[in-house]
């Protein structure tokens, strides 16, 4: 009979598995892996990739778990981790791009948009994004980066943040007044 702890003390768990314990790391990985993958999975569209891209950043937390100096701090530093990896995947696996929008009018998002949508299907619509948008809007309103983060983590400018943001809002916003047109006629 395996006999499962109700209580684990996190910070014993990562002091553990950054000595290489394996039954910690198996720990670790137990306990953070689904949100690591539910995070990786926003920038890739298949399940497949996400998990490629968590095995990866796995590797490079338990590789840099000892130079971990504050362990409060763990979850957000393994979710970053991940996140730099998902846009490493997609730089070198789908050369990824991102470009200004210079000619787009701002001033047309509708950024009251209202009905409720599955979670499925938002993400979804997300999925079916220009990479450069998807990116942008998965750091800024997932993430919750600020523009001028993204524009360094992506090596392009504050401005170009900015566009993408509102390219792929109003992206977004034309795929959800679809759906509604099609269940109103559906």
């Amino acid at each position: 009979m395996k006999v499962v702890p109700l209580h684990i003390n996190i910070q014993d768990v990562i002091t553990r598995a950054a000595k290489h314990d394996r039954t910690a790391q198996k720990m670790l990985y137990e306990k953070f892996a689904p949100k690591l993958l539910s995070i990786s999975r926003q920038y890739v569209p298949s399940i497949e990739e996400a998990e490629d891209i968590l095995i990866t950043a796995f590797m490079k937390i338990l590789k840099n778990l000892e130079k971990l100096e504050n362990l409060q701090h763990v979850e957000a530093w393994m979710k970053r981790i991940t996140v730099n990896e998902s846009i490493s995947y997609l730089r070198t696996k789908k050369n990824m791009k991102i470009e200004g929008i210079e000619d787009y009018e701002w001033s047309d998002i509708d950024h009251n948009m209202e009905g409720q949508l599955a979670v499925n299907d938002l993400q979804s619509m997300i999925d079916k994004l220009p990479e450069g948008c998807k990116v942008v809007f998965n750091l800024y309103a997932v993430e919750g980066y600020k523009h001028i983060e993204i524009a360094q983590l992506l090596t392009i400018s504050e401005g170009t943040s900015k566009s993408q943001l509102a390219y792929a809002r109003k992206l977004l916003q034309e795929m959800i007044l679809e759906q509604q047109k099609i269940g109103i006629h559906g």
